[in-house]
This record gives structure tokens, C-alpha cells and sequence, in this order.
């Protein structure tokens, strides 16, 4: 007989919300964690930064405040309090997931866990260490930053994500390698402390994965607030032996030395398998990866995996509904396999990028033919009123069907405008019924609408 119907190893958003819906479902459940509940997004990811770029966001609004008729003389930046701020809301979100395992009557077993054959499962906390056995074992274990051999992190001058959102003091400069959503967030919140910012991309343009016009964008914004954004570059060399980082950069107009107190490496992240027993199960990987089918399943029978160790988009939001569809196959449920291709993408610098779908590019190499509306928020009452007239929605469309293929926002708030699009691909939504429902006004919502407008030659406000 076994212990649990399903244990579950890691805690983050991927295996706590798994664990959750398994005992909604009436699976004796159990959730193996070795740090804090929530994992790397609840307490040195997703939730945190996002704290820390709320202040940079409040102090960006102090900065600008004669522009709402208030004139502050002196305000300043305490870092540490930021800091502070950021690791409560850490703290107190993780607290809410014990309250939520309790709840749920889900079984938190302390430690480092690692898979064995005959779906047991080893947790080894300290020198101790306990076996249980489940009918089915879901694997979430995360990832971690990933480091590039000339890039070691030290922890002091070349540092990762989770030194970035805890240094005791604000550097007076900062490189940061990379400019995904990590790099680019962690270089508009340090920027607009006022640390001297170089964001640095080998790529031909930032948030690369993004549609090009919302990428020139953001550099042009980025720049604007007294950024240096270096793109086709790539860092050659380090040198840490003096003070501070010095670093050698490869750019098209040639080699440059760049010196500042810390570099940021934000190159991407690595799956964490390694010590958890795979290879004593049998499990395949590939490339990093473990390899599962439509449902999660691996190779071993009982043995599933789902989030950043798995093929699909290293986001929070996938590893959630991973493990929802996962545990509810499991339970007997007529399940749909996940549409990756209308998962949603942000990234919450200031401007806010969002998108769904493909981009222009993708489109037109896929041989649709297309129409494509843009609406300014410059145009937008609200986005005006509220002083970031910044940015612009973009849709779309195939030609000859109306099918939304891709939606791509920059501006304040469109991380939340961007659900509208999703819902609306979901529901195989074409044009002309976005554009024929009613949307309020002055809200932001009402640019999408316009943007499907001008892509159908509709559009009023422009």
C-alpha cells in the first residue's frame, strides 16, 4: 500500500498549485519542498521583483510629480527599505501557501527530495532521511540562474537574480548581460534608483523574443531615462581582481572595455535535475530537459514532470496550468493538450510589455496574409490623464479568416490589458466581433479596440 496517491516535488507555482487541485480531485496528497513554500517565483522571483518595481515605479511618479501639480521639495530612495518592503511581501506571500497546504489537508514534507524506482521517493533533510511511496510522483523542481563559463557568479561583483533584489547597498553602476524579462526589469528598477545602468543584448534587439517594433520601443524608452543599451554585443572577457567589474565587450563597432561596482548575468536559466534521481530511475533528458508527452507523462510510467524542467515556456503562469491539466488526466478527466501557442508573455519594467501569439515576422514567414492595426496611447484619453501616454497596442489578424494570430502591447498596464487577447484567441474571437464589443471609456481596454479598428479601417480616434 502506499503513502500518498501523489507526491509532488517542489513547491514553486508549478507543484504547489499541482498539489492543490490533486486534493480538490480527492488525492491524498503530498508537496516536497527543501526551501520555502512558494519556491524561486514566490520568494526570489515573480512576487518580489515585482515589489521592488513598484517602488521604482512610486519613485518614478516623486520624480515627476510637478507634472501632477504637486512640488516636493526632497524625497530620496532608501534602498534598504525597498529591499525590506520587497522580502515581506516574500515572506508573507510564503506564509500564505502554508495556510493554503493546510487547507487543503496537503502533507509538507521538509527536505531535499530525490526520486527512487517503484515510485518512492527519498526526503533528506539534514542527516536524516525518510522514504514514502506514491501511486503517481509529479516532478517540479524549477530551474535556477544560469551561468556562463566566463561569467561565474561570485555572489559580490558578478551576481545572479537572487543578489540583485537583496545587495545591502545600491550600486552606483551596474552591468546587466541579457535583456529577457529578468535583465530588462532588474535594469529599469536599478535605473531609475539612479544607478548608472548598460543593458547589454547579443542579440540585434532587446526583449528579443518580442515583436520588433515593441523591441525598439523599449530601447528608445530605455534610453530616453539615461540608459546605455548596447545591442549585437557580447562580453568577452571579465576581470574582478580590482575594484569593482571590469569587463570587455564586443560590439559591431568594435571592442570596448565597460567598468561598474556589479554586473547582473540575466543569460537565461537552468533546469534543476541534477541530484534528484533520474538516472537511477531511468527518466530521459534531453537537452536540459526532461521529456514528457501531451499529459506530462516521462518514460516511466507514475513518473510525470511539468514547468521549467520541462520543453515548454519557462513561465509561471504555464507551470500552473501544466500542473492543473496533469493532476486532472491523472484523476480521469477529458483533458485538451495546452496550446502553447496562446500563451501570454510580460515583462514589467515601465513601460510594461505583454503579447500573445505570434509576431509580424513569425506571421509572414508562415505565409499569412495580414492585417495589422496600431493604436498609440497617445491617442488614449486615459493613458494621457494619467501622464504615460508611452507605448502602443498592435494587432494581428489573418487576412482571409479574421483569426487573431498576435497581439503585442507596450505601455503602463498592459500586463493586465493583455488577458483580453488571450480570451479572445481562446474563443477563436475574430475581428469584427472585438471590434463590435462595446468597451468602456476611458479606459486602456478601448486602444485594443482600436487597434482591431484600424486594422479593418475603422479606427475613430486616429
Amino acid at each position: 500500500m502506499t503513502d500518498y496517491d501523489l507526491i509532488v516535488l517542489g513547491s514553486g507555482p508549478g507543484g504547489y498549485v499541482t498539489a492543490i487541485r490533486a486534493s480538490q480531485l480527492g488525492l491524498k496528497t503530498a508537496i516536497v519542498e527543501k526551501e520555502d513554500l512558494g519556491g524561486v517565483c514566490l520568494n526570489w522571483g515573480c512576487i518580489p521583483t515585482k515589489a521592488l518595481l513598484k517602488s521604482a515605479q512610486v519613485f518614478e511618479y516623486l520624480k515627476h510629480a510637478d507634472t501632477y501639480g504637486f512640488h516636493i521639495k526632497e524625497f530620496h530612495a532608501d534602498f534598504n527599505a525597498i529591499v525590506d518592503r520587497s522580502r515581506n511581501v516574500a515572506h508573507t506571500m510564503s506564509k500564505g501557501v502554508h495556510f493554503l497546504m493546510k487547507k487543503n489537508k496537503i502533507t509538507v514534507l521538509k527536505g531535499h527530495g530525490k526520486v527512487l524506482p517503484n515510485k518512492k521517493v527519498e526526503v533528506i533533510q539534514e542527516k536524516k532521511s525518510q522514504r514514502v511511496s506514491a501511486t503517481h510522483i509529479i516532478i517540479a523542481t524549477g530551474a535556477h540562474s544560469r551561468e556562463l563559463p566566463h561569467l561565474k557568479q561570485d555572489g559580490e561583483k558578478i551576481i545572479g537574480y537572487r543578489q540583485a533584489m537583496s545587495l545591502k547597498q545600491m550600486p552606483q553602476s551596474m552591468m546587466v548581460v541579457g535583456s529577457g524579462a529578468i535583465g530588462v526589469e532588474f535594469a529599469f528598477f536599478y535605473n531609475s534608483l539612479g544607478t548608472k545602468v548598460t543593458l547589454i543584448e547579443t542579440l540585434d534587439n532587446i526583449v528579443p523574443i518580442e515583436d520588433i517594433e515593441v523591441s525598439k520601443q523599449l530601447e528608445k524608452s530605455f534610453i530616453k531615462k539615461g540608459m546605455n543599451v548596447l545591442t549585437q554585443s557580447e562580453v568577452i572577457n571579465v576581470n574582478t581582481t580590482n575594484e569593482g567589474v571590469s569587463a570587455t565587450v564586443r560590439t559591431s563597432g568594435g571592442e570596448k572595455e565597460i567598468k561598474a561596482d556589479v554586473l547582473l548575468s540575466a543569460v537565461g536559466i537552468k533546469s534543476n535535475i541534477e541530484g534528484i534521481g533520474l538516472e537511477d530511475v531511468g527518466i530521459v533528458v534531453d537537452k536540459d530537459k526532461i521529456l514528457v508527452d501531451d499529459f506530462y507523462k516521462t518514460n516511466i510510467p507514475g513518473y510525470y514532470a511539468i514547468g521549467d524542467i520541462t520543453q515548454g515556456p519557462a513561465l509561471a503562469h504555464v507551470a500552473s496550468a501544466e500542473g492543473i491539466l496533469c493532476v486532472e488526466k491523472i484523476a480521469g478527466h477529458h483533458v485538451e493538450p495546452l496550446d502553447y501557442g496562446n500563451v501570454p508573455s510580460c515583462t514589467y519594467c515601465l513601460p510594461e510589455v505583454a503579447s500573445v501569439g505570434m509576431t509580424e515576422q513569425q506571421a509572414k514567414e508562415k505565409g499569412f496574409e495580414l492585417k495589422i492595426g496600431r493604436f498609440p496611447f497617445t491617442a488614449s484619453g486615459k493613458a494621457q490623464s494619467a501622464g504615460k501616454p508611452e507605448g502602443f497596442v498592435k494587432v494581428i489578424f489573418d487576412a482571409t479568416y479574421g483569426e487573431l494570430l498576435g497581439c503585442h502591447m507596450i505601455g503602463e498596464g498592459v500586463t493586465d490589458l493583455i488577458a483580453e487577447a488571450v480570451v479572445a484567441r481562446k474563443l477563436e474571437t475574430t475581428g469584427h466581433e472585438i471590434l463590435k464589443a462595446i468597451h468602456p471609456h476611458p479606459t486602456l481596454s478601448e486602444s485594443l479596440m482600436e487597434a482591431v479598428a484600424d486594422a479593418y479601417d475603422e479606427v475613430i480616434h486616429l
